[in-house]
Protein backbone atom coordinates (compact mmCIF):
# COMPACT_ATOMS: atom_id res chain seq x y z
CA UNK A 1 0.00 0.00 0.00
CA UNK A 2 1.30 3.57 -1.21
CA UNK A 3 0.31 6.90 0.86
CA UNK A 4 0.62 8.84 -3.03
CA UNK A 5 -0.84 8.24 -6.25
CA UNK A 6 1.39 6.85 -8.83
CA UNK A 7 2.05 9.56 -11.71
CA UNK A 8 0.36 8.31 -14.96
CA UNK A 9 1.91 10.51 -17.26
CA UNK A 10 5.72 11.42 -17.11
CA UNK A 11 6.95 14.63 -15.49
CA UNK A 12 7.73 17.25 -17.30
CA UNK A 13 11.28 17.86 -18.13
CA UNK A 14 12.58 21.80 -17.39
CA UNK A 15 14.67 22.98 -20.35
CA UNK A 16 18.08 22.98 -20.26
CA UNK A 17 19.90 25.94 -19.09
CA UNK A 18 23.73 26.19 -19.97
CA UNK A 19 25.49 26.44 -16.35
CA UNK A 20 28.36 29.35 -17.17
CA UNK A 21 31.97 28.88 -17.04
CA UNK A 22 34.00 29.66 -14.49
CA UNK A 23 35.56 33.08 -14.59
CA UNK A 24 39.17 33.47 -15.55
CA UNK A 25 41.34 34.43 -12.40
CA UNK A 26 42.74 37.69 -12.52
CA UNK A 27 46.43 37.62 -12.42
CA UNK A 28 49.52 39.64 -12.66
CA UNK A 29 51.65 37.92 -15.17
CA UNK A 30 52.14 38.26 -18.94
CA UNK A 31 50.16 35.64 -21.66
CA UNK A 32 52.17 33.59 -23.28
CA UNK A 33 50.40 31.00 -26.33
CA UNK A 34 50.36 27.40 -26.24
CA UNK A 35 48.56 25.30 -28.67
CA UNK A 36 45.39 23.45 -26.92
CA UNK A 37 47.01 20.10 -26.96
CA UNK A 38 48.95 21.54 -23.78
CA UNK A 39 46.54 22.14 -21.72
CA UNK A 40 43.51 19.55 -22.95
CA UNK A 41 42.89 16.23 -23.97
CA UNK A 42 40.30 15.68 -27.10
CA UNK A 43 38.13 12.99 -27.96
CA UNK A 44 36.21 13.28 -30.89
CA UNK A 45 33.17 10.84 -33.33
CA UNK A 46 30.30 11.14 -35.16
CA UNK A 47 26.33 10.39 -34.57
CA UNK A 48 24.83 10.13 -38.28
CA UNK A 49 25.98 13.34 -39.85
CA UNK A 50 26.99 15.53 -36.67
CA UNK A 51 30.31 15.65 -35.68
CA UNK A 52 30.97 15.48 -31.81
CA UNK A 53 34.51 16.63 -30.10
CA UNK A 54 34.93 16.85 -26.45
CA UNK A 55 37.30 19.34 -25.09
CA UNK A 56 38.56 18.24 -21.20
CA UNK A 57 41.22 20.60 -19.28
CA UNK A 58 44.40 19.03 -18.29
CA UNK A 59 43.69 21.43 -14.92
CA UNK A 60 40.10 23.44 -13.74
CA UNK A 61 42.49 26.70 -14.05
CA UNK A 62 42.57 26.52 -17.25
CA UNK A 63 38.81 25.97 -18.56
CA UNK A 64 37.96 29.77 -18.87
CA UNK A 65 40.91 30.33 -20.89
CA UNK A 66 39.93 27.77 -23.26
CA UNK A 67 36.35 28.33 -23.33
CA UNK A 68 37.27 32.21 -24.35
CA UNK A 69 38.95 31.09 -27.59
CA UNK A 70 37.15 27.96 -28.16
CA UNK A 71 33.62 29.78 -29.28
CA UNK A 72 31.20 28.75 -31.50
CA UNK A 73 31.93 31.26 -33.76
CA UNK A 74 35.75 30.17 -33.50
CA UNK A 75 35.23 26.60 -33.98
CA UNK A 76 32.76 27.02 -36.80
CA UNK A 77 35.21 28.65 -38.98
CA UNK A 78 37.63 26.09 -38.35
CA UNK A 79 35.46 23.48 -39.37
CA UNK A 80 33.56 25.68 -42.03
CA UNK A 81 34.72 23.37 -45.14
CA UNK A 82 33.44 20.50 -43.70
CA UNK A 83 29.98 21.82 -42.97
CA UNK A 84 26.82 22.45 -45.16
CA UNK A 85 25.33 24.90 -42.15
CA UNK A 86 26.86 26.60 -39.85
CA UNK A 87 24.82 24.86 -36.99
CA UNK A 88 27.20 24.31 -34.09
CA UNK A 89 25.94 24.19 -30.45
CA UNK A 90 28.81 24.29 -27.49
CA UNK A 91 27.76 22.94 -24.14
CA UNK A 92 30.01 23.60 -20.66
CA UNK A 93 29.93 20.11 -18.48
CA UNK A 94 29.25 21.39 -15.44
CA UNK A 95 31.11 19.30 -12.91
CA UNK A 96 33.96 18.42 -15.16
CA UNK A 97 36.33 21.53 -16.70
CA UNK A 98 35.12 20.27 -20.61
CA UNK A 99 33.54 21.69 -22.90
CA UNK A 100 31.13 19.38 -25.63
CA UNK A 101 30.98 21.08 -29.56
CA UNK A 102 27.88 19.42 -31.68
CA UNK A 103 28.54 20.25 -35.20
CA UNK A 104 25.44 19.72 -37.06
CA UNK A 105 25.84 18.80 -40.73
CA UNK A 106 29.49 18.21 -40.74
CA UNK A 107 30.01 14.58 -42.42
CA UNK A 108 28.99 14.48 -45.70
CA UNK A 109 26.23 12.36 -44.82
CA UNK A 110 28.11 10.27 -41.90
CA UNK A 111 29.46 7.01 -41.92
CA UNK A 112 28.80 4.71 -44.83
CA UNK A 113 27.39 7.67 -46.70
CA UNK A 114 29.91 9.72 -47.05
CA UNK A 115 32.49 9.87 -49.54
CA UNK A 116 34.79 12.21 -47.05
CA UNK A 117 38.42 10.85 -45.76
CA UNK A 118 37.34 10.69 -42.23
CA UNK A 119 33.43 10.24 -41.98
CA UNK A 120 33.33 9.23 -38.54
CA UNK A 121 34.97 12.50 -37.78
CA UNK A 122 37.81 10.54 -35.63
CA UNK A 123 40.49 13.44 -36.38
CA UNK A 124 38.26 16.56 -35.70
CA UNK A 125 39.63 16.41 -31.59
CA UNK A 126 43.59 16.43 -33.30
CA UNK A 127 42.56 19.07 -35.64
CA UNK A 128 41.13 21.42 -32.62
CA UNK A 129 43.94 20.70 -30.60
CA UNK A 130 46.41 22.42 -32.92
CA UNK A 131 44.61 25.75 -31.70
CA UNK A 132 46.79 28.74 -30.05
CA UNK A 133 45.35 29.41 -26.58
CA UNK A 134 46.38 32.45 -24.86
CA UNK A 135 47.02 31.73 -21.27
CA UNK A 136 49.04 33.26 -17.98
CA UNK A 137 52.63 32.12 -17.83
CA UNK A 138 51.96 31.71 -13.46
CA UNK A 139 49.25 29.53 -14.56
CA UNK A 140 51.47 27.07 -16.66
CA UNK A 141 54.04 27.28 -13.78
CA UNK A 142 51.80 26.43 -11.30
Amino acid sequence: QTDFEPPTTPSAISPFTEAPIPAQKALNTELVEVPLEQLAWGRSGDKGDKANIGIIARKPEYLPWIAARLTSDYVGDRFAHFMTSPDIDRYYMPGLPALNFLLHNALGGGGIASLRNDPQAKAYAQVLLDTPIAIPQQLLEA
